[in-house]
């Protein structure tokens, strides 16, 4: 009875959080109304990008998480730009982007190169990076990759999953994840039932039936950046294996991001970050999930800006 009792609180307490975070979200996307006319875009690599851009000084290029696009960083755009030139992009299956062919091996590599072409085409050199969930396991791809354009590199909780097996508890957390998340939505998508597919997440996520909990504006906010999640479910290989030695050599000024309250295998992850990088700076958002920029954005935000201004 009391494991009943704990499971009803815990899931109560998702529910409420997850309404809290929709009902940021969606105001974080209608704040973005103010920001429509600077938003442009290029077509690089064959498939169209979106950004908005504000600004002037170095440049600063923010990028989104999964289910999410530009407009994520709508509470931010201001305090990064009066002092830098900001570019928050979505990637290439993410809202307003209307790509159309998903391979079947859609990975962070992928989204990589097209950061890479689109600081071509906008003729910049050397960046500094703000990465969010996938957007950050994008940011080390090219980090990695491309170690000379970054001045720094914030990273909040990339899924770096192809580490967990060498994690102790590493491997129960990758399996509960694929198993009871990742494949199901996957699944689902190969169904062409895409709406399945958000609530599985959403049941990982936030707890079961949450999905149906939130507002209607939160769950077409969603279904805006579907193609995405269909992409990165579905394809063969999600989460390339990121070269522990290449990360421990990136001599670069670096943040780590991590909410208190966490998934675990994003806490596995970020620590094993910390131990690669033993110069990196770390800053844990207080009571914060893996959510950290919708349901702190002042304290992310003003992390991030500080970080900024060392560097």
């Amino acid at each position: 009875m009391m494991s009943i009792k704990l499971h009803t609180r815990q899931l109560m307490g998702s529910l409420f959080l997850l309404l809290l975070l929709s009902a940021r979200l969606v105001a974080q996307q209608d704040d973005g109304e103010r920001f429509s006319d600077l938003i442009k875009n290029v077509r690089v690599n064959g498939v169209e990008l979106h950004y908005l851009e504000k600004g002037r000084g170095i440049p600063v290029v923010l990028i989104h998480g999964g289910l999410g696009d530009y407009r994520e960083w709508n509470p931010q755009i201001e305090r990064i730009s009066s002092h830098y030139r900001v570019i928050a992009y979505s990637r290439r299956y993410n809202y307003p982007n209307t790509d159309a062919e998903i391979p079947p091996d859609h990975s962070a590599i992928v989204e990589a190169r097209d950061l890479a072409a689109l600081l071509d085409a906008l003729k910049l050199e050397r960046v500094h990076i703000v990465g969010y969930s996938y957007g950050a396991l994008t940011a080390l791809f090219f980090a990695t990759e491309h170690p000379e354009r970054v001045r720094s590199l914030t990273l909040a909780e990339p899924p770096i999953l192809g580490w967990l097996p060498e994690i102790p508890g590493g491997q129960a957390e990758l399996d509960k994840f694929m198993e009871t998340m990742w494949r199901p939505a996957g699944e689902a998508f190969r169904r062409d039932n895409p709406e399945t597919a958000l609530r599985i997440t959403c049941d990982y996520f936030a707890g079961k039936g949450s999905y149906d909990q939130v507002p209607a504006e939160f769950r077409q906010s969603l279904m805006d950046n579907i193609r995405e999640w269909k992409a990165l479910t579905t394809s063969r290989d999600a989460f390339p294996m990121l070269s522990r030695d290449a990360v421990r050599s990136l001599k670069l000024p670096i943040l780590l991001l991590t909410g208190e309250k966490t998934l675990a295998p994003l806490r596995m992850i970020n620590g094993a970050l910390n131990h690669l990088l033993p110069n990196a700076e770390e800053v844990i958002i207080p009571g914060a999930t893996h959510d950290m920029w919708i349901e702190d954005p002042e304290r992310c935000g003003e992390a991030t800006a500080n970080f900024l201004a060392k560097h």
